[in-house]
């Protein structure tokens, strides 16, 4: 099993989670969180004042899937999110030793 964790803008949300639907991606968790990666954030104006803002709102998809779906989910996520502009998001993937459904006792893949 694996984890996949995807940064992505805040408008690709709906696109993203109707592309992973497509495919029966069904569990899914959703954070809202501020970063940056290279650009350091971007220069803006208001009122004719300019000010970096630092922290960009970002959403954090969370999703734990078999090895076997792994590659479809990252094309998936990919393929809505993307934009071609810098601050587009990134993969995660990492792997998952167990999982248990606490309703059933469900261990491993059929936890999931």
């Amino acid at each position: 099993m694996k984890r996949i964790e995807a940064i992505i803008r805040p408008e690709k949300l709906e696109a993203v989670r109707n592309g992973l639907k497509k495919i029966g991606c069904e569990g899914l968790m959703i954070s809202e969180v501020e970063g940056h990666g290279k650009q350091k954030g971007v220069l803006q104006q208001w009122r004719g004042e300019k000010y970096r803002v630092e922290l960009l709102p970002k959403l954090k998809l969370e999703t734990i899937v078999p090895d076997s779906k792994v590659e479809q989910i990252i094309k998936a996520i990919i393929e809505n999110a993307k934009t071609g502009e810098i601050g587009d998001g990134k993969i995660f993937i990492s792997n998952i030793e167990n999982s248990i459904k606490i309703r059933t006792g469900e261990k491993g893949e059929e936890a999931l």
